[in-house]
């Protein structure tokens, strides 16, 4: 059966070839000659070494192509006359360079179809049209518009969309790699292919067997008078297995590009856990096995050619020599793209601190390099050097070490064969980054922005020609302090959501949609977090991205670079303060879904104030104006909504949330966070997140200090007013007449709370608290050197007109109360 039958007995192969074909107005040629087509270009020279070669290939198909249209015109059909002459005219319009190679794709398309198809066969689906673009199909996970899944699910087999609904029900973490609308080829199903071809392989080397036996004997032979007739046969014999091994070898193309296409996607799933998708690392080995049969295929084909070459009928084959050529170039390259990074580096990584990473070959033990061992050298290079090595084609050379940005200690590791698991490794357990140089800076561009890579090489010998190796790890920011981290994870975060597969190091994107974004945010949180985000989370999150002109893309400036309307910080900034503090201070309480987290203001005051237990009421929210903020809004006992000024990680270090959610007897029902449940009792909710207290014990006066101990205890303040309030700690000590000065702790927080004012969450006027403060010093002890102290802000502040400042008082509010 000819190509083109099969690819015809698939009604969406067809579809799709003959669109192809179409594209240069060549389907009806594609089907008139289609038997012709496929065995002119399977015997000829493909993958021309240079320009020339490719024309001069090119100009002899095409003389050929329409003399075989020519001989195809009958007197009697009139239309196919007719026809031969409209497609003649078409060839003679058509450059010869273009023809040749858009048919010649075109046949590759076809065998790696055709090669789908039969691997789908046995399991029943439907493989990829096009796997080369399997990328850019729409992302069905995580948060999407309605209509956006309508369009897809439209499109999809029942199986899929049943998927989509799965991941969609469940909230889980999806990668946007589940997002692909057809599904992939199964590892093992390609081994399989592969396994299958080889075997029809093995029907060549029997014909070449037999084709050596009979030249034998020829050259043994005295003179016959079939001498001829057995020459022209053995001719025959041999050019038939000549182009046997032609077809062969763009079979194994079509397999390793299969191969290849599956590593990539092994590569690109391993960036996306960078950002903490999940990653089957095991798949690696089926891959491994894929590597090791390619590499058995190749080899028998090489020592095939290099049989087939011994039999010399004529002085000079040409043909037969690049093909030579062309196979020990395809096992050079089988060889180069099967050496990886099985374990990446740190994307972050800091000077002078320890790191590890690992490369791996996956060839096992098929070449015999594993019996002498080779050594891997690495070092970190710019994403300038990185793009001017790949682009070149480098053949690398002694100036690589040469090319290194830093210093990095414990840089080489020897391969290592393991013989259980067949896995040929290097590892780098204990590297460290000394020193590193940085380029020039333009514009806005800092050192949070600037990319590296490890860059990771060896030399070894193959069949007695030197095989040069290397590859690159996954982009990493090199940063100093630990206040770089955040901008750096940006940088990270950015890339290796949505890099391309394929792309020059470490190109990217400037935009994305939101549909996109909002996938790789749900799956960066729901990872450091353990709970994905909700369709209210990420609505929340879109509303806060825009900017007064609406778009469905956000940019790269928009995502980490520019400030969020009347903040001084960015987008990035606040949300990962927010996941740092939730997974620090908050992650069994957000897991257990009792923190609402992404709601603003607004929306918090209408659903508590809609709320059927109505006073008590309560929910936690992220602060929209304090990074790493976490905010209480509750019913309060007039029937309004007040908002405890936000509490942080500093906070926190001194009392966790849910000891401060106890100790407000005002908090008694938890507002759910899912829409569909019911308010739930405060202490049933935080219970199991409560510490235990110790129970109260007499007071004991330090004989030495003479200091009495004193218990944290938060309660809100009242200033009389029912908008914002704050949750402030305080010591209470064991003995209740515990007094400052004059006048006792409790009656100093009626008149003021020190996170009172310091963010737009509050009501207070800085004017009505410097009077409070005023109130106070009149009433107590002129000798008290804390209401002295006081007193010296008040005056120098300018309080009386309303400039007293809160860092003012808060400097001055670090002291410890004893008895």
């Amino acid at each position: 059966m000819s190509l083109w039958k099969r690819v015809s007995s698939h009604s969406d192969c067809e579809q799709r070839m003959a669109a192809y074909y179409e594209e240069k107005g060549l389907l009806d040629l594609r089907l008139c000659l289609a038997p012709w087509i496929e065995d002119r270009i399977m015997s000829e020279q493909v993958t021309p070494n240079s320009t020339e070669q490719l024309e001069r290939v090119s100009l002899k198909f095409n003389e050929d192509l329409q003399q075989k249209l020519l001989s195809t015109r009958t007197a009697t059909d009139q239309a196919l006359k007719f026809r031969v002459v409209e497609l003649c005219a078409l060839i003679q319009r058509t450059s010869a360079v273009e023809l040749y190679t858009h048919l010649r794709s075109g046949l590759q398309k076809e065998l790696q179809l055709v090669t789908e198809k039969s691997v789908a066969s046995t399991t029943g689906q439907s493989m990829p049209l096009n796997p080369y673009n399997m990328n850019n199909s729409p992302m069905v996970t995580g948060y999407m518009d309605a209509s956006d899944l309508m369009a897809v699910t439209n499109s999809c087999s029942p199986s899929v969309v049943q998927g989509i609904h799965n991941v969609q029900n469940t909230g889980g973490i999806a990668s946007p790699a589940l997002g692909m609308a057809t599904p992939k080829v199964e590892l093992y199903e390609v081994q399989h292919q592969i396994m299958q071809t080889l075997n029809e392989f093995g029907n060549c080397a029997n014909a070449l067997k037999l084709l050596v036996q009979n030249y034998s004997y020829m050259l043994s032979s005295t003179a016959s008078p079939n001498a001829d007739v057995a020459f022209r046969s053995l001719m025959e014999e041999k050019a038939t297995i000549v182009i046997t091994m032609r077809r062969s070898f763009m079979y194994y193309e079509s397999l390793h590009e299969m191969v290849l296409h599956e590593l990539k996607n092994w590569r690109h799933q391993q960036a996306q856990a960078g950002n903490g998708a999940p990653f089957n690392e095991g798949s690696l080995d089926d891959i491994q096995r894929c590597f090791e049969l390619l590499e058995t295929f190749i080899a028998h084909m090489l020592a095939a050619v290099k049989e087939t070459m011994r039999v010399r009928l004529v002085s000079d084959e040409p043909e037969l020599t690049h093909l030579l050529e062309q196979v020990q170039n395809a096992q050079k390259h089988l060889v180069c793209s099967a050496f990886i990074v099985d374990k990446q580096p740190p994307q972050v990584m800091k000077t002078n601190t320890r790191f590890a990473a690992s490369v791996r070959w996956l060839i096992g033990s098929q070449l015999g390099i594993h019996n002498n061992p080779p050594t891997v050298e690495c070092i970190i290079m710019s994403e300038i050097q990185a793009q001017r090595y790949v682009t070149r084609n480098p053949q690398m050379d002694n100036t690589v070490a040469g090319q290194s940005s830093g210093e990095i200690q414990n840089a080489s590791s020897t391969m290592e064969y393991q013989q259980n698991n067949h896995v040929f490794s290097a590892s780098f357990r204990n590297m460290q980054l000394k020193k590193i140089k940085r380029a020039e800076k333009k514009g806005t561009e800092s050192v949070m922005d600037e990319k590296f890579t490890l860059f990771f090489y060896t030399t070894t010998t193959v069949n007695d020609f030197q095989i040069r190796v290397w590859t690159l790890s996954l982009p990493v920011v090199v940063i100093v302090h630990g206040n770089q981290e955040p901008q750096s994870w940006a940088t990270i975060t950015w890339d290796n959501a949505f890099a391309e597969i394929v792309r020059d190091p470490f190109v990217i994107t400037d935009r994305v949609t939101w549909a996109q974004l909002s996938v790789a945010l749900n799956i960066k949180f729901g990872s450091c977090t353990g709970r994905s985000l909700t369709i209210d989370n990420l609505d929340f999150l879109y509303e806060k991205l825009q900017r007064e002109e609406r778009s469905e893309y956000i940019t790269w400036n928009q995502f980490c670079k520019e400030p969020l309307p009347e903040r001084s910080f960015t987008f990035w900034e606040w949300f990962f303060a927010i996941m740092k503090l939730t997974k620090d201070h908050m992650l069994g309480m957000w897991k257990a879904g009792c923190i609402m987290g992404f709601i603003n203001k607004v929306k918090a005051q209408d659903d508590l104030l809609r709320s059927v237990c109505g006073i008590g009421t309560f929910l936690l929210r992220f602060s929209d104006s304090e990074l790493g903020g976490v905010t209480i809004a509750y019913v309060n006992e007039n029937g309004l909504v007040t908002m405890l000024a936000p509490w942080t990680a500093r906070d926190f270090q001194v009392l966790s949330l849910a000891d401060r959610i106890r100790d407000l007897d005002v908090l008694c029902w938890l507002h759910p966070s899912d829409r569909n449940s019911s308010p739930v009792k405060r202490d049933a909710a935080f219970g199991e997140f409560y510490s235990k207290r110790q129970e109260p014990e007499p007071v004991v006066i330090d004989p030495v200090t003479g200091y009495v101990k004193s218990q944290l205890h938060v309660h809100v303040c009242s200033n009389g007013d029912n908008g914002s309030t704050s949750g402030t700690p305080h010591h209470v000590s064991q003995q209740d007449a515990m007094q400052l000065g004059n006048f006792s702790p409790e009656s100093f927080c009626n008149y003021y709370s020190p996170s009172v004012a310091r963010t737009e969450e509050s009501d207070s006027d800085a004017s009505e608290t410097a009077e409070a403060l005023e109130r106070i010093v009149e009433r107590a002890s002129p000798d008290d050197p804390v209401i002295n102290e006081i007193y010296e802000a008040i005056m120098m502040s300018g309080s009386r007109h309303g400039d007293f400042g809160m860092a003012d008082f808060d400097s001055m509010t670090n002291f410890e109360v004893y008895n």
